[in-house]
Parts: C-alpha cells; sequence; structure tokens
C-alpha cells in the first residue's frame, strides 16, 4: 500500500513537473513573439493607452506571419530595400500599411488608424473581426461583383482566435495614421 501511495505520489510530481515545464516554455515563446513583434514594427507605435503586449503580439501577427505589407503598402518596400530584387529589407514606412495596391478592379484599403479616434481602417473592433472571419466589404465598393472582399485572404485569416485578431486590432491602434489631411487630423 505504501509503494502505491509513493508510486501515485511520484507519478503525480512527474505529470505536474512537465505541465509547469511546459507552460513555462510555452509562456516564453509568447513572451518573445511579443518581445521580437515590438522589435519588428517598422514605424514609431504610439503606445498611450494600448495594451503593450496586445501590441507586441500584433505587430508579430502582422509583420512576421501575416505578409500584411505586401499588400497594404505600396510600394511594399522603400528604394534600395527590395529584398526581391537582393537588397537588404526596408519597409515603405512612409506608406506602411495605407493601401493603395492594385489587384485588377480592386484596390487594398487603407488599415491605418484615423486620427480622431483610432479606429484602424475606420472600423470598430466588432467591424473587423467580421472582416476577417467573414470577408464583409462594410465600404461596399464593388457591390456589382460581391459584398465580399475579393482579394483580401480573410478565408486564411478568418482561423485566427478572437485574441489573435484583437492583437492585430490593438497593433493597427498603435501604427502613425496616413492619408489625407482630414483622415490624419492635419
Amino acid at each position: 500500500m505504501k509503494r502505491t501511495v509513493i508510486s501515485g505520489v511520484a507519478l503525480f510530481v512527474s505529470i505536474l513537473g512537465v505541465t509547469l515545464f511546459n507552460a513555462a516554455a510555452g509562456a516564453q515563446g509568447f513572451e518573445s513573439r511579443i518581445q521580437d513583434g515590438l522589435q519588428l514594427a517598422p514605424v514609431e507605435l504610439k503606445m498611450r493607452g494600448l495594451n503593450p503586449a496586445l501590441v507586441g503580439l500584433g505587430s508579430y501577427i502582422v509583420n512576421a506571419q501575416g505578409g500584411c505589407n505586401d499588400c497594404h503598402t505600396n510600394p511594399s518596400y522603400a528604394a534600395g530595400g527590395d529584398p526581391f530584387a537582393g537588397e537588404p529589407t526596408k519597409i515603405n514606412t512612409a506608406g506602411y500599411l495605407a493601401g493603395g495596391t492594385v489587384f485588377g478592379p480592386f484596390t487594398s484599403r487603407n488599415l491605418t488608424p484615423r486620427a480622431s479616434d483610432r479606429r484602424p481602417a475606420g472600423l470598430s473592433l466588432a467591424e473587423f473581426k467580421e472582416v476577417l472571419h467573414r470577408g464583409t466589404d462594410f465600404k461596399d465598393r464593388h457591390p456589382q461583383i460581391s459584398p465580399l472582399l475579393q482579394v483580401m485572404p480573410w478565408p486564411v485569416y478568418g482561423n485566427m482566435s478572437d485574441r489573435e485578431l484583437e492583437a492585430i486590432y490593438e497593433f493597427l491602434k498603435a501604427i502613425p495614421c496616413i492619408g489625407s489631411a482630414s483622415r490624419c487630423g492635419s
């Protein structure tokens, strides 16, 4: 009986140890993505009133996984910084995520926040989630073609968790407003 109790306790301690180790390792990976994301941001971030962990995670998703710059920055790379031409990567910060890339009849949207309310692309968080989950085009720019975004890979990005989408939204709230003077309050 004593041996069974000791074996049971040993098993419990082993399982607890593995669980705690895996949780710590997972947390370190998460923390690493947050820190990497903050370092990857190609523009100065306005962090006041924002959750730094969400901003960092959102930046990591946008800049290391999502490829958002490829479509939503026009041109994507600054002069002399095009990795496809064998140059060291330099993001076009002057147009970072401000849209303008043409895909046939479609043009990528400006994702930068409005100066008045810091809403990325002028969307509420609920609308932003709906865009990425369902492809809803709230601006209805192509009703003759479809009420859904046609180039945006929302069927893939829609598989992200709400927390990941919230992180992207928080990051987009932290980037500079780029666009018309009325949009950016200048």
